[in-house]
């Protein structure tokens, strides 16, 4: 199946023009559980006080801020490459006042400005699957983590219960980008969703991409009957 196109110009131009409504979007078409996945992720990567976490596609921060609300004394480099997405993550960090333990850059995600060894965890939340190459982007995780460092993924999947899958079908595909173009004003961004969450490989086949890119212990976690998933490994 051919996918959308994810050239990383035009999607950095696509989020940066959704941006002022795009923590709106996620409370509103999740039903506010997007909090909820995120602190799960958290959760489930066991930090130590005082760790060092890279948060990759980290858009407006919000995995950033949950993760050292969660955990006292954490620093999170936040690394995204849409540069209205971050303006928004800064303004929030700063508000909140944070802006000592999370620190935010503009970058690739497959040329990670984070040093080698330096991380004791990484996280990634809905953004894996817009990178063009995520096989590279994994790979560079694994650079920057430490031995045994740990890498929590959040991503979109398909809901396994037949009936429930169909209806999950109907909103994705129809009530979310309709939803989506009158917050947004955005012609094509919430339609891109649907598209890339369907071309985006299945549970099992993703948790063994993860495998060959330097990863051990790759375990899934269905949540909400799969709407999403968990993806959580530690470095080989």
């Amino acid at each position: 199946m051919i996918g959308p196109d994810k050239t990383p110009s035009r999607i950095a131009g696509m989020f940066d023009a959704i941006a002022p409504r795009y923590d709106l979007l996620n409370r509103v078409l999740s039903a506010g559980l997007d909090r909820r996945w995120r602190d799960r992720a958290v959760t489930a990567l066991d930090l130590p006080q005082g760790a060092r976490v890279l948060d990759l596609c980290t858009g407006t921060a919000d995995l950033a801020i949950a993760t050292v609300r969660l955990v006292p004394g954490t620093a999170v480099v936040g690394v995204d490459f849409a540069g209205a997405m971050l303006g928004l993550g800064r303004a929030k960090v700063v508000s909140l006042g944070l802006d000592r333990a999370i620190r935010l850059v503009r970058g690739d995600a497959t040329r990670v400005p984070v040093g080698t060894g330096t991380c004791d965890a990484a996280t990634i939340a809905f953004g894996i699957r817009n990178v063009a190459e995520p096989e590279r982007a994994l790979t560079e995780v694994a650079r920057v983590l430490r031995p045994q460092g740990r890498l929590a993924i959040l991503e979109f999947g398909q809901p396994a219960i037949p009936g429930l899958r169909s209806l999950y079908s109907w909103y994705f595909r129809y009530v979310l980008p309709t939803i989506g173009r009158l917050v947004s004003k955005h012609g094509s961004a919430y339609s891109y969703l649907p598209a890339s969450v369907g071309t985006f490989p299945p549970p099992d086949e993703f948790a063994a991409i993860i495998a060959r890119q330097g990863f051990a212990k790759v375990t899934t976690v269905s949540l909400t009957f799969g709407i999403v998933y968990l993806f959580i490994a530690e470095k080989s």
